[in-house]
């Protein structure tokens, strides 16, 4: 537990807390933990508030699946406020809008991030199985099916490209890059440590 937190600050013992998309840097909602709720959000790395509504702990995306998978936590200087950097594994606003302010589509629009909201998604099914997810599916069958799936999907992009159908090309060029996403999840790497291998080979340059 954070040492720096003053959760006596408020009469009920609730502190704010701010969540902060990882990957784009938008607000997506606030909510209010009290000390049972932020060690829960630690211990389990997803974002749990105390409901003021219910009267207990709530767990967002409890009942949607729509999670947010924390990636970082900073308080502020006062101790009495807080803000959470998460992955959003869906929509976070009840009102299906990606944030809570009303910003549909804003947190997952940019092309290249939209690869770190799919992999968060993928993390997702992996924790949370999911009897009707495809994903779910790829998980149980193990990292060897795993990789001989992408092995399928990469002969089958090289036979497109040897034709002239762009759509058909752009489809298995797709279905390649989500299994390879779904291959770093089983194996736990993270998309961003490809990324940074590719940074420092082009500095070489």
């Amino acid at each position: 537990m954070n040492s720096d937190i003053n959760f006596d600050k408020s009469p009920d013992g609730l502190i704010p807390a701010v969540i902060q998309d990882a990957q784009t840097g938008k607000v997506l909602m606030l909510g209010y933990m009290n000390r049972s709720a932020y060690d829960k959000t630690v211990a389990e790395n997803v974002v749990t508030f105390f409901s003021r509504s219910k009267q207990r702990l709530w767990t967002k995306g409890e009942t949607s699946t729509n999670f947010l998978h924390v990636q970082d936590i900073r308080v502020d200087c006062d101790g009495d406020t807080l803000l959470i950097k998460a992955n959003p594994a869906g929509p976070v606003c009840h009102t299906g809008a990606d944030t809570c302010f009303d910003e549909v589509n804003q947190n997952t629009a940019g092309k290249g991030q939209f690869l770190n909201y799919l992999q968060s998604i993928i993390h997702d099914r992996k924790v949370n199985p999911s009897e009707k997810s495809y994903t779910t599916t790829l998980f149980n069958r193990g990292v060897n099916k795993i990789a001989q799936k992408v092995g399928e999907e990469a002969v089958e992009l090289v036979i497109e490209a040897k034709d002239s159908n762009d759509d058909l090309f752009k489809g298995e060029a797709a279905d390649l890059l989500f299994h390879f996403l779904v291959l770093l999840e089983q194996k736990n790497i993270d998309l961003d440590d490809i990324i940074a291998v590719l940074e420092r080979r082009h500095a070489k340059q």
